[in-house]
C-alpha cells in the first residue's frame, strides 16, 4: 500500500489497519488500549479514537468487563470471504497433527506476511509440559521466532541482507542475539542444518525449531516449527526432531506445490 502524503487518507488507513493487526494477534484475551498504542507507536488519544471507528465498524470489539479489545464479526465475516483463497489449513491440517504427535511437541503453521511470520494453526503434543510463546495470530518479525528464521534463512542473499538494513532496530527490540551479525551467522547454520534453531532467545527455557515450505515458486512462504521446554530440546533429541520436521516440511511443500498446479 502506498502510505505517501499525495494519497488522501493513506496515513489513517495505514494506522487503522497497524490496529487491526495488533487486536488480532491479541486472540480471545484482548490488549489493552495502553499496550496497543505503545506497539502502534500512537497516542492513547489518537489510537482511542481510531480504535472507536473501527467498533463503529464491527472490525474491533470492546469486551465492558476489562476494557481489552478484541476482533469484531466484520473480521471472521472478511476472514471467511477470503479463506479459499489463501487458508492452506485444510491442506496442512494432518501434517502439523502428524508433527505434533509424533514429536509430542506443540506443532504449528506459520505463513509469511511482508516482513512478518503470522501462526496460522497449532497443535499440542502429549508432553504435558508446554510453551506458549506462540499461538494463532501471532506476530514475529522475520529472523525471530524459528519459522521466521528459517524462512529468512532460504530467501536470496540480497533479500537477506535488505531485510537486515530495513531493520536495523532488531536488537533493540529484540535483544542482541539479533543484531544484523548474529542474524547472518544464525541464517548460514540453519542452511547447513536444514532447520532453524531458537534456543530460547524470546523467552528463557522455550526452544524452537522451524522449517521452511516452498510454494509453488520455490520461495518460502511457510514454515513448520515445533516448541518446547529447554530439556527435551538437548543435543541427543534434537536431530530426531530436526529430521521429523524437515520431513514433515518436504511433505507440506510437495502437497503445496501439486494441488496449485492443477
Amino acid at each position: 500500500m502506498d502510505s505517501s502524503p499525495s494519497v488522501p487518507g493513506a496515513q489513517a488507513i495505514a494506522r487503522a489497519a497497524a490496529l487491526l493487526r495488533l487486536v488480532s494477534a491479541g486472540g480471545t484475551e484482548g490488549r489493552a488500549i495502553q499496550e496497543l498504542a505503545a506497539d502502534a507507536a500512537l497516542t492513547r488519544s489518537t489510537t482511542h479514537r481510531l480504535l472507536s471507528a473501527l467498533r463503529a465498524e464491527g472490525l474491533v470489539d470492546q469486551d465492558e468487563r476489562t476494557s481489552r479489545w478484541l476482533p469484531g464479526p466484520e473480521l471472521y465475516l472478511m476472514g471467511s470471504a477470503a479463506a479459499p483463497r489463501y487458508d492452506i489449513a485444510h491442506l496442512a491440517g494432518d501434517i502439523v497433527r502428524s508433527l505434533a504427535v509424533k514429536t509430542e511437541e506443540s506443532a504449528f503453521l506459520s505463513v509469511r506476511r511482508g516482513d512478518e511470520t503470522v501462526c496460522l494453526t497449532r497443535e499440542e503434543g502429549a508432553f504435558p509440559i508446554r510453551s506458549f510463546v506462540l499461538s494463532e495470530g501471532v506476530r514475529f518479525p522475520l529472523g525471530v521466532a524459528s519459522a521466521g528464521l528459517a524462512i529468512l534463512a532460504f530467501l536470496p542473499d540480497d533479500e537477506v541482507e535488505v531485510y537486515l538494513d530495513r531493520h536495523a532496530d532488531l536488537a533493540t527490540r529484540w535483544g542482541s542475539a539479533h543484531d544484523a551479525d548474529a542474524l547472518r551467522r544464525r541464517v548460514r547454520e540453519t542452511r547447513d542444518r536444514g532447520y532453524a534453531v531458537n534456543p530460547g532467545l524470546i523467552v528463557e527455557g522455550s526452544w524452537g525449531l522451524g522449517a521452511a515450505v516452498f510454494d509453488q515458486t520455490g520461495r518460502p512462504a511457510f514454515a513448520l516449527s515445533l516448541t518446547g521446554v529447554q530439556f527435551r530440546f538437548d543435543r541427543d533429541r534434537l536431530p530426531t526432531l530436526g529430521r521429523l520436521l524437515l520431513a514433515h516440511a518436504h511433505q507440506l511443500t510437495t502437497r503445496i506445490q501439486s494441488s496449485r498446479r492443477r
